[in-house]
């Protein structure tokens, strides 16, 4: 399922990200995210705990609330995990394609 165009996310500036459901039951939702340098998926807050599995290298400036912002550098093929009520922005803060898994588990 891809996410709203731009022109639909009132308050943001930069391109979205790229979000295709692949799995949605009672168990699980998987989604895969697909960034272009600079897009972003908006500011969320996640419901479940998950995980994501990186696809390429990642250089992810995370928004965190408060105005607070840091950058991770995770490599193509790594894993972590977090747990509900994580909120943030993530933003492609490289100049390559980003792309990543994330599994929640409901």
């Amino acid at each position: 399922m891809a996410r709203p165009a731009e022109s639909e996310r009132p308050g943001m500036t930069r391109a979205a990200a790229v979000a295709t459901q692949v799995i949605d039951d009672d168990r699980v939702r998987v989604t895969r995210f697909d960034f272009a340098p600079g897009a972003e998926t908006g500011w969320h807050r996640h419901s479940f705990d998950y995980v994501i599995t990186t696809l390429t290298d990642c250089l992810m400036l995370l928004e965190e609330p408060g105005g607070g912002t840091r950058e991770v550098l995770v490599p193509a093929g790594a894993a972590y995990r977090r747990t509900e009520g994580v909120e943030h922005n993530v933003v492609n803060g490289g100049d390559k394609v980003m792309s990543f898994v994330e599994v929640e588990l409901k």
